[in-house]
């Protein structure tokens, strides 16, 4: 397996199943540029350091952004895009659902009236997720759950 650098590798992964996968199938691992620039052993010393360096770069630049999220708050700035749901797409969404459409039936069904994306369909994860909020504002748990595995399937 050939990485760009060792940084790449390790973002978002667990490492150490990595390294069980590529040991299981006998392939070695190559680093283009970087501190470990060259071949190494998906088992040895080095990849488990690998896998602690990459663990703690991934934990600093989640700290990080959490602080900057926290400083853009205290300005006053929002974080994230802006909303492309309403209280009218919410009832809607509601009686689709009590029809027992799935979520990917409710989006096609939903238009955007609003922003940049107006006149396009929300995604089934937008769908779920406002869904999800209202229910946790009403107390209601059993149809997004319900709808959730509908989708898995």
């Amino acid at each position: 397996m050939v990485v760009h650098e060792h940084k790449r590798l390790g973002r978002g992964i667990d490492l150490a199943m990595l390294a069980e996968e590529l040991r299981a199938s006998d392939v070695g691992l190559e680093f283009l540029t970087g501190e470990l620039q060259g071949s190494h052993d998906p088992g040895g010393v080095v990849f488990t350091v690998l896998a602690a360096l990459s663990g703690m770069e991934r934990e600093y630049i989640r700290d990080r952004t959490l602080e900057g999220h926290e400083s853009a708050r205290k300005r006053g700035k929002s974080i994230g895009g802006a909303s492309v749901t309403d209280d009218d797409m919410l009832g809607m969404a509601l009686h689709l659902r009590d029809q027992e459409l799935s979520l990917r039936e409710i989006a096609a069904r939903l238009v955007i009236t609003k922003g940049a994306r107006k006149g396009q369909h929300p995604s089934p994860a937008t769908v779920m997720r406002m869904l999800r909020e209202h229910d946790e504002r009403t107390g209601v748990t059993e149809p997004v759950a319900a709808l959730e595995a509908a989708e898995s399937v």
